[in-house]
């Protein structure tokens, strides 16, 4: 348990949380809807600092993050808890478990032994993932910066509901982030997520504007967002952010309690790809249903890597440029 970042006390020894833009006002003995963030006697705390509850080495590819350090590994941590109730989940088992009590987490894992089992095990970053890393904050912050001083970059998967102040907290030491934009309507937000839209388009815009290095993905739901009105409101706002953003557009499978709709076939994929395209975006990712992986020039079309199964089987890059024509391409490469 530590004291959290980004609150303020209120009335009646009540907090507002400023973490997320959920911006919970807590009251005394009560969490946040993370279900991680408590008052205590008139101070928020973050209840699963030090406890991570699941850790892996993974391909960055698994991410999925496509244009950082290709071929590399991640070492991956997430906790209990989310911002989001998603109907669709594919960890509730970790995002919808709340830390019940201290003792029930893990041992105490200091940042320093997260950082040093990443070094040991060859990887050169470290992915916050599983669950949403912004409810684990702290944690992650701490981890980060001892990350970055020892030569890891450090990676966010994310729904993108963290607030500015927060995220300009954080930037000075977040290389990339693949950041979920689940739907273009609002309605959908929160009847399947318990959020809104404008939050996470307003993030995204911010993530990039602080250089931070953002790749977008979009489980396609059909019924849910497989309609091309949706897919073009996406693909546009992407593209008017950064058109060199890839997109990662995958397959749903029943979960959680959205078990009762059909799983993405390769025509869905395949429609949104080529939505994506014609609206200018430079890169779209059809995944998880053995769809095309591969990195190919947007101006000459040279192959540039291929990837099997979230794997890297060549690269044909020369310092981020292609070989051909000498395009630049964006990412991290190095």
């Amino acid at each position: 348990m530590k004291e959290a970042m980004f609150w303020e006390a209120g009335e009646d020894g009540k907090v507002r949380c400023g973490l997320c833009h959920h911006r919970c006002l807590i009251a005394p003995g009560a969490r946040g809807l993370c279900e991680v963030r408590e008052n205590r006697d008139g101070r928020l705390v973050s209840l699963v600092y030090g406890h991570p509850v699941a850790k892996a080495v993974d391909p960055v590819e698994k991410k999925p993050l496509y244009h950082v350090l290709p071929g590399s590994r991640a070492f991956s941590i997430g906790t209990v808890g989310c911002n989001f109730r998603c109907l669709h989940c594919q960890n509730c088992s970790l995002s919808q478990a709340p830390a019940h009590a201290d003792e029930c987490l893990p041992l105490m894992t200091p940042p320093e032994t997260i950082v040093s089992q990443a070094r040991a095990s060859g990887c050169r970053s470290i992915a916050y993932t599983y669950n949403e890393p912004t409810i684990f904050f702290e944690y992650a912050y701490d981890i980060a910066r001892l990350a970055r001083a020892a030569g890891l970059k450090n990676l966010f998967v994310t729904n993108g509901y963290i607030t500015p102040v927060a995220l300009d907290t954080l930037a000075p030491v977040l290389d990339a982030a693949n950041i979920d934009l689940k739907f273009f309507s609002d309605q959908r937000y929160r009847e399947v997520a318990g959020a809104r839209l404008q939050p996470v388009l307003d993030m995204i815009r911010l993530y990039h504007a602080s250089g931070i290095w953002i790749e977008i993905t979009t489980l396609i739901i059909p019924g849910y967002n497989d309609d091309s009105a949706q897919l073009r409101g996406i693909a546009g706002f992407i593209a008017g952010v950064d058109p060199g953003i890839p997109w990662h557009v995958t397959a749903f499978r029943p979960a959680f309690r959205l078990l009762d709709i059909r799983p993405t076939s390769q025509p869905d994929l395949d429609k949104a790809e080529v939505i994506g395209r014609e609206a200018g975006l430079k890169y779209v990712y059809p995944g998880n249903l053995g769809g095309s992986a591969n990195t190919v020039c947007p101006e000459c079309g040279a192959l540039l890597l291929v990837r099997q199964d979230m794997r890297v089987q060549s690269q044909h890059l020369e310092g981020g440029q292609c070989p051909r024509c000498g395009t630049a391409v964006g990412g991290i490469w190095a």
